[in-house]
């Protein structure tokens, strides 16, 4: 079997400039940031990023790495939209492509499943579909209904957290809302995940929990080990969302917001560097859970 594991920064060496990459995950949950972290200490730019959004967009666009965003939101939740996109967007800096929710799934199933496009009634007559050049089909069949042509999301490359993952890429995710990561992993033509906990055989260690796999080790291209790699978002069960740190990054966008003046406290010089700035991993794994 094919062994999987890389380093942070094999799997950002795996990307590059002008590429479009999704990142799973949702908002202020259960995103992969030790991977962006990795991305934003690297040279890439230029990148259509494909996301339901949260600090991981509006990182990526403080630091000029974004041409182009395709979204559904942009938001963290209790902190309902995100300051650092926020300024790059009413400052034109980068082009978008925006979605209602529905419509952004159906893309990323339009790719996973190779086809140009899905049907779909959602959009509209909306401005969605006019300001996002998004074209009609008709029915060919009695009911002659016309429809929104939802083009596939075809990603380069998907970046995802997950609970827990063995070298062949057998992954584990769990929480509420794990239903839109493996609709990203089989849209991607490679996808990298982190995890918070590695072994080498899943059915040795969790035969139990077979369930949990919610992707076939096949669409995963490569794994890495980074326990609390989703902070400051969420990781259920295994760590709530920092508010403090959301508070205090969302604060930081305040003008002049520059990004370059606080961008050493909320990336760091490598994932120990930027942990140990937030208590550490035992003050992440103390974190509650957030009551909906």
């Amino acid at each position: 079997m094919l062994d999987k594991r890389m380093t942070p920064a094999e799997i950002v060496g795996q990307l590059s400039d002008g590429m479009t990459l999704g990142i799973g995950g949702w908002g202020p949950r259960r995103k992969p940031m030790a991977l962006v972290r990795e991305v934003l200490r690297s040279d890439l730019k230029d990148l259509t990023i494909v996301a339901y959004g949260g600090a991981d967009v509006g990182m990526l666009c403080a630091a000029g790495k974004v041409k182009k965003l395709v979204f559904a939101f942009v938001s963290l939740d209790a902190i309902p939209l995100e300051p650092w996109f926020r300024k790059a967007r009413e400052a034109g800096q980068i082009e978008v492509l925006e979605l209602d929710e529905g419509m952004f799934q159906w893309g990323l199933k339009a790719a996973a499943f190779q086809l140009p496009f899905l049907p779909t009634r959602v959009g509209l007559g909306t401005d969605l579909a006019e300001l996002g050049g998004l074209k009609t089909v008709q029915s060919p069949y009695a009911d002659g209904e016309t429809l929104i042509a939802m083009p596939a999301l075809k990603l380069d490359a998907a970046l995802l957290h997950v609970n827990r993952s063995d070298w062949r890429g057998n992954i584990h995710a769990f929480g509420p809302d794990v239903y839109y990561d493996e609709w990203f992993a089989r849209a991607a033509a490679k996808t990298y995940v982190s995890c918070e906990e590695l072994v080498d055989k899943m059915e040795d260690h969790y035969a139990d929990q077979a369930q949990a796999n919610i992707v076939e080790r096949a669409f995963i291209s490569g794994v890495t080990h980074i326990p609390c790699g989703a902070h400051p978002s969420s990781m259920p069960p295994a760590y709530g969302w920092d508010m403090k740190a959301f508070k205090a990054y969302t604060d930081a966008a305040k003008d002049p917001g520059d990004w370059n003046a606080v961008k050493d406290r909320f990336v760091g010089a490598n994932e120990a560097d930027y942990l140990a700035g937030f208590g550490g991993k035992e003050a992440v794994a103390a974190l509650p859970l957030p009551i909906f």
